[in-house]
């Protein structure tokens, strides 16, 4: 069993950053390709940002060049650096965990005002 723990979400304004940080327990994540959820208002969930065990990563076309997603396997946690957030951007944001099982977090939650 893995165990997700979002943190670092909260109010920004349009402009701001934040860093997310989602802390890994019971197992070790470094087999395992992590990934950002989101999901906003009357919104499906919708995935942001991957990287896999070896570090390849992937973003969404819509925050390409404003958002980073990267990994401590020493310290079992990954992170998701968000610039330029724009009131679109607001969310609960999930951490995901996927081998051959899958694990999600309980989200944190980002606003940004405009």
């Amino acid at each position: 069993q893995v165990q997700l723990v979002e943190s670092g979400g909260g109010l920004v304004q349009a402009g701001g950053s934040l860093r997310l940080s989602c802390a890994a327990s019971g197992r070790s994540i470094s087999g395992y390709a992590m990934a950002w959820f989101r999901q906003g208002p009357g919104k499906e969930r919708e995935l942001v940002a991957s990287i896999g065990s070896g570090s390849s990563t992937w973003h969404a076309g819509s925050v390409k060049g404003r958002f980073t997603i990267s990994r401590d396997n020493a310290k079992n946690t990954i992170y998701l650096q968000m610039n330029s957030l724009k009131p679109e951007d607001t969310a609960v944001y999930f951490c995901n965990a996927r081998a051959r099982d899958v694990y999600w977090g309980q989200g944190t939650q980002v606003t940004v005002s405009s």
